[in-house]
């Protein structure tokens, strides 16, 4: 058994995986380790570009399976006893993983850690989460939260009322970059795949914490994340999984019911945000964003968030 399996899923990251394997390897083979990256067909020279690295064990899907398969997919070939989940969009600063791996090491406890995350420019990306309640559920990431955005509810989801440079438990944390102990996995299972992507860290998360294990926050270890370098390369299917991802959170925890008034909610929401676009195309206001908004909104209602 090595030390640490560092799982990333790529699709269509032939641009940003280069420099997140450059930054990873020195880092896994100081603590020793294995790289593993499952592509789902991305056919833009990804796995060409994944080949050139030494050592890097590269899998490729015949179709996209999605970022949750992908991920169990790497979890079965992984023999480590901690397990890296990281997106190809990111970039190790020095010293990120052995901190990850050290207090893991020195906390038992704890299933779960991720870093401190940084936008390219060096700024803080917010990762830290409580878990949400249904208030949030039908609020945060609608028009609801783009015309209050001040809102205490959203203040405390993305947890601003505690410090980012301290380590502390959390409810959660985004999925970009998760270090995990390989007997929690054992424990609570892989990624529950009725999500394709998005929500899905937030489900392990609940997981983890109802089998009595801690998810941490560790800002000693620091990671640049891009956010979406792949999945924004496809805008219907990303804010379509994006949402359908989270009313499947919901009946999952709040029943059928909660979950599908959510999913008609989401789509009321989703056309009213058209109607505005619409309306601001009408009267000329940058007509080309426009068109490239109402088109990709019309995408996920035709799509049903399903």
């Amino acid at each position: 058994m090595v030390e640490v399996s560092v799982i990333v899923v790529a699709y269509r990251s032939r641009a940003c995986l280069g420099r997140c394997l450059e930054t990873v390897l020195p880092q896994v083979e100081a603590v020793g380790g294995e790289v593993i990256v499952i592509d789902n067909a991305s056919a833009d020279g990804t796995v060409e570009l994944a080949r050139q690295f030494a050592g890097v064990r590269v899998v490729e899907n015949p179709t996209n399976i999605g970022f949750v398969r992908a991920v169990n997919q790497g979890l079965k070939l992984a023999t480590g006893r901690y397990l890296l989940i990281l997106n190809p969009d990111t970039e190790l600063r020095p010293g990120a993983l052995p901190a990850l791996v050290g207090f893991m090491a020195e906390h038992p406890r704890v299933g779960l850690a991720g870093p401190k995350l940084l936008n390219p420019d060096g700024t803080l990306q917010p990762s830290r989460r409580r878990f949400p309640d249904l208030l949030v559920l039908f609020t945060e990431s609608t028009l609801i939260q783009w015309w209050f955005p001040g809102l205490g509810i959203f203040r405390r989801f993305y947890c601003e009322d505690l410090p980012a440079e301290e380590p502390q438990p959390v409810d959660w944390v985004t999925g970009a970059c998760m270090l995990l102990r390989r007997e929690a996995v054992e424990q609570v299972g892989p990624l529950d795949e009725r999500f394709f992507m998005y929500a899905e860290e937030l489900d392990w998360c609940r997981r983890l914490r109802a089998a009595g294990w801690e998810v941490y926050y560790v800002p000693a270890a620091e990671v640049v994340h891009q956010e979406a370098a792949s999945s924004r390369q496809e805008p219907v299917r990303q804010r379509a999984n994006f949402y359908a991802s989270r009313w499947k959170y919901t009946a999952k925890y709040y029943g059928a019911v909660a979950g599908m008034l959510l999913r008609g909610w989401l789509l009321l929401d989703l056309c009213l945000e058209l109607g505005l676009e619409a309306f601001k195309l009408a009267v000329g206001h940058k007509p080309t964003l426009r068109r490239d908004r109402i088109r990709v909104l019309a995408g996920v209602i035709g799509s049903g968030l399903r």
